[in-house]
C-alpha cells in the first residue's frame, strides 16, 4: 500500500471514530445507528472509487472491483463494522478499511483482476448485542433461521428481525434461507483483524497468521437459586446461599480447567457476568438468587464437550450439598474452524516480502472467517498487532503495523485474483 492509501485508511478510521464515539469509547451498535454509520462511510468511499456496491437482505455490504472473467469464483476479503458497547475503533473495521485501501491502490494504478474482488462489510458479528454468533455471515450463506431472528437485543429487548427491518433489511427473506453467497462461487475469504490479546505485543511480531478459530459453548442467562434469609438470624447450616454456591462452582471449575490443560486440552473458561437481583438482594440478606454467564471456548469440539460435562457434574454436586438449584437457560455457541494451509503459507510469504515479522497463532476469539471455513471456502485470517487488547476504548493499533498487514493482504489478494496491469 503506497502512502496515499495509508492516508485514505487514516481518514476512514477518523470518520468512523467521529461518527461512533460515545464519550468514552466506540459504540457501533448492531442494526442500530452506530453500525449504520459505519456502513454508510464505507459505501460512500467505495462509490467514490467507482466500485460496484450492493447489499443483501441482511444488509451485508459488498464492494466489488469487477474482474475480466466475472463468472469465475470471486476473491473476498473484509470483516465486520459493528462494535461492542464502549469498545475500540479498530476491532472489525480494520479488515474492511484494509480491503478498501488495497482496491483503491489497484484502481489508481489502472490494474484489473482476472476475477471479481469483493470487500465485505459484514453485519452483526459482535454477539454482545444479540445472543447469536455470526449473524451477518450466516445470513449471507442462508444459515440464519427464523428462531435466531426473534432473539432480543440486549439493550432494547426488541427482536433482531425488528432491528434489521428498521435499518432497511428484509428479515423475511433471511428467514427463508436463500443464500447470497455460495461456497462454490467464492475462491477464498481472507480477513484482516486486529489481534485481541497480548501475544504479538509480547512476542515482538507485527503480524499473526491464524491457524484456527475457537468455537464456543455459552450460557448467557444462567441462574443459581437458593433461599433468601436474614443475614443475622440464619445459622450456616440452615442457609441455601446462592452466592456461596456460585463461588464454589467458579472455584472448582478453575481447577477443572487447569486439569484439562494439564491433559493437553486448549480452552478458556469465563464467567463474564455475575450479579444478584438489585430489587431483592440486600446487605442484610442471605442471597437467594444469582444470575451469571458461562463462556467456554476451544478449537476442539471434544474439549468443549468435556468442559461442559465438568460444569454440570460440579453444579449438580454443589446443588445436592448446599440445597440450591441451577437453571442454565438457553445454550448458544459456534463451531471451531481450521484455516486453509495454502492460504496460511501465502500470507507468510507475503509478510516476508513486506519485511514484516510474523508468527503462527490460534484465535481464541470468534470471527466471521469461521462461517466461511465451515462452509468449505478456503479461508485465512491475518492478525495485526494491537496494544491494550480489544473490546475496550484503549485499542492501539499502529498505522505502520496496519500498513504492513495491508501490504501482506494485498499481495495475497493479487495472487489469488490474477491481478494484471493496465491493458
Amino acid at each position: 500500500m503506497t502512502e496515499p492509501y495509508i492516508l485514505l485508511a487514516e481518514r476512514l478510521f477518523e470518520q468512523l471514530r467521529a461518527r461512533s464515539h460515545d464519550g468514552v469509547g466506540i459504540t457501533r451498535d448492531t442494526y442500530g445507528p452506530g453500525e449504520q454509520a459505519g456502513h454508510a462511510i464505507m459505501e460512500e468511499c467505495a462509490r467514490h472509487l467507482g466500485l460496484e456496491v450492493r447489499k443483501d437482505a441482511a444488509l451485508n455490504l459488498y464492494l466489488t472491483l469487477p474482474g475480466r472473467q466475472r463468472d469465475l469464483p470471486a476473491v473476498v476479503t473484509g470483516s465486520h463494522l459493528d462494535s461492542v458497547p464502549r469498545g475500540g475503533n479498530f476491532d472489525g473495521a480494520a479488515g474492511v478499511v484494509a480491503g478498501i485501501a488495497v482496491l483503491a491502490g489497484w484502481v489508481r494504478a489502472g490494474m484489473t483482476p482476472e476475477r471479481d474482488v469483493v470487500v465485505m462489510g459484514i453485519r452483526a458479528e459482535e454477539s454482545a448485542w444479540f445472543p447469536v454468533s455470526y449473524v451477518g455471515s450466516k445470513a449471507a450463506f442462508g444459515l440464519l433461521d427464523a428462531a435466531a431472528l426473534q432473539s432480543p437485543r440486549a439493550d432494547t429487548r426488541r427482536s433482531l428481525s425488528d432491528h434489521m427491518r428498521d435499518c432497511g433489511g428484509q428479515p423475511e427473506l433471511v428467514a427463508a434461507g436463500v443464500p447470497t453467497l455460495r461456497a462454490a462461487a467464492v475462491d477464498c475469504f481472507i480477513e484482516l483483524h486486529i489481534e485481541q490479546g497480548p501475544v504479538l505485543i509480547d512476542g515482538g511480531q507485527a503480524l499473526g497468521v491464524v491457524s484456527g478459530i475457537c468455537g464456543s459453548h455459552r450460557y448467557r442467562d444462567a441462574r443459581v437459586r437458593g433461599r433468601y434469609a436474614h443475614s443475622g438470624a440464619t445459622p450456616r447450616g440452615h442457609r441455601a446461599d446462592a452466592v456461596v454456591a456460585l463461588a464454589a462452582l467458579i472455584d472448582r471449575l478453575q481447577d477443572a480447567w487447569a486439569e484439562l490443560e494439564a491433559d493437553g486440552h486448549e480452552l478458556t473458561l469465563t464467567f463474564g457476568q455475575v450479579y444478584t437481583d438489585p430489587k431483592q438482594a440486600d446487605f442484610s440478606k442471605v442471597p437467594g438468587l444469582v444470575s451469571f454467564t458461562v463462556d467456554i471456548r476451544s478449537r476442539d469440539t471434544d474439549t468443549l464437550r468435556l468442559m461442559d460435562e465438568r460444569l454440570h457434574e460440579t453444579a449438580n454436586a454443589i446443588a445436592d450439598a448446599q440445597g440450591v438449584s441451577f437453571d442454565w437457560g438457553p445454550v448458544s455457541g459456534s463451531q471451531p474452524a481450521l484455516m486453509d494451509a495454502a492460504l496460511r503459507q501465502a500470507l507468510h510469504d507475503a509478510a516476508a516480502a513486506a519485511q514484516a515479522s510474523v508468527r503462527d497463532m490460534p484465535s481464541g476469539a470468534g470471527h466471521d472467517s469461521a462461517t466461511f471455513a465451515n462452509q468449505g471456502v478456503p479461508t485465512a485470517m491475518l492478525f495485526v498487532r494491537n496494544a491494550n487488547g480489544s473490546h475496550n476504548p484503549d485499542e492501539a493499533m499502529a498505522m505502520t503495523d496496519f500498513a504492513a498487514g495491508t501490504r501482506t493482504l494485498g499481495r495475497v489478494l493479487a495472487e489469488r485474483a490474477g491481478l494484471r496491469g493496465p491493458d
